[in-house]
């Protein structure tokens, strides 16, 4: 395979499983972009962005209800994670949100990434749990300072963070967890003035998603070093049409034959501030497959969206024409992938190998 081969997989629409709950004012403005993971009574769950008036996001939890092999609705059993501390809070803003959930075993946790929208915007926290529905947060991730960068990655905004289920070799060949994440280079959307700043050798000033380590060793030491990153990598920008703008990260990564599989959200259109709710861009579904043993590396990724906004659901809600892909599971077998629909629902897809 190269990086512009086809992936030989697929995505098809089988479903909306969860739509706002009325009358129910933690969910007034949408569910959306949820994570999800297996509890210890081994029913899946979900665990949806909840959006309150004023665009002030939880984090609840919700059984996945399945019917002959598909998931079909969902039922709530509350809120797991809210903006009840200072640094995910803001003058005018709150919120706990995107969150993605990994198993990784080598933990016997559930780690969670989730977007602390605080004082100065957007930016990734780290929190664990072994049943979903305690949650200990580890705080702010943070970047650890690598000089052939010139930069300092913690004074950007960064979103779209999530870890591989399994541990890999790092680039100083040491046993690491390794995540995803997606930087912000607009250092003005934090002070004005600054503009757009991005790491040492990097000319496109797109954001894109990039990779960072966490030692093995240091987290066996203090389960607290997980939210202490480093070893940064770029891995892929924007590439084709559907990614004109940006990409970000989705699900966790999927071990497959071929690798380690991506889904991604590519967009196109008009971005207006990081604080404002689009109204202007089109989110669609792509895939890249990195290699196992080096994750950082791209050896394949599709040249088309694996799903578009088609549907009324899709192309119409608070932000509308947005598919969002955050989660996988699999179900008697099949994986299925839950997504975002316009910031306002969640839908589900069958994802299928093609070969």
């Amino acid at each position: 395979m190269t990086p512009e081969s086809p992936v030989p997989y697929r995505l098809t629409r089988v479903g909306v499983v969860m739509t706002p709950e009325p009358g129910n004012a933690d969910e007034a403005e949408g569910v959306l972009n949820p994570a999800s993971g297996r509890g210890p009574d081994g029913e899946l769950y979900l665990l949806p962005r909840l959006v309150a008036e004023g665009n002030v996001s939880r984090v609840g939890l919700a059984r996945v209800v399945v019917e002959d092999g598909i998931p079909v609705s969902v039922e709530r059993e509350g809120v797991v994670l809210e903006p009840d501390r200072g640094w995910e809070r803001g003058a005018d803003n709150a919120g706990t949100e995107d969150p993605r959930t990994t198993w990784i075993e080598a933990l016997g946790l559930h780690v969670m990434t989730y977007v602390a929208y605080g004082p100065l915007g957007p930016r990734t926290a780290v929190a664990v749990s072994d049943d979903l529905r305690e949650w200990r947060r580890l705080g702010p991730a943070l970047f650890r300072y690598q000089d052939d960068l010139d930069m300092d990655l913690n004074l950007f905004h960064n979103k779209d963070t999530v870890f591989f289920p399994e541990t890999v070799t790092a680039p100083d060949g040491s046993e690491a967890f390794a995540v995803l994440h997606r930087p912000m280079w607009d250092l003005g959307e934090t002070k004005a003035g600054q503009g757009v700043r991005v790491p040492a050798g990097i000319e496109d000033e797109r954001q894109s998603i990039w990779i960072s380590y966490v030692p093995v060793a240091s987290v066996r030491e203090d389960l607290a070093n997980l939210a202490l990153w480093g070893q940064h990598r770029f891995v892929a920008g924007p590439a084709f049409p559907f990614e004109a703008v940006k990409i970000g990260g989705g699900p966790p990564p999927l071990r497959i034959p071929e690798g380690w599989l991506v889904l991604h959200h590519g967009v196109t259109g008009v971005i207006d501030s990081a604080f404002s709710q689009q109204q202007k861009v089109n989110y669609a579904a792509g895939a890249l497959i990195l290699d196992a043993d080096d994750p950082s590396r791209v050896i394949a990724r599709t040249p088309e969206p694996l799903l578009a906004p088609e549907t009324d659901d899709e192309r119409s809600g608070i932000v509308p024409n947005v598919v969002f892909p955050t989660a996988i599971e699999e179900i008697d077998g099949r994986h299925f992938v839950f997504y975002g629909m316009a910031d306002s629902k969640i839908g589900v897809a069958l994802l299928e190998r093609t070969d």
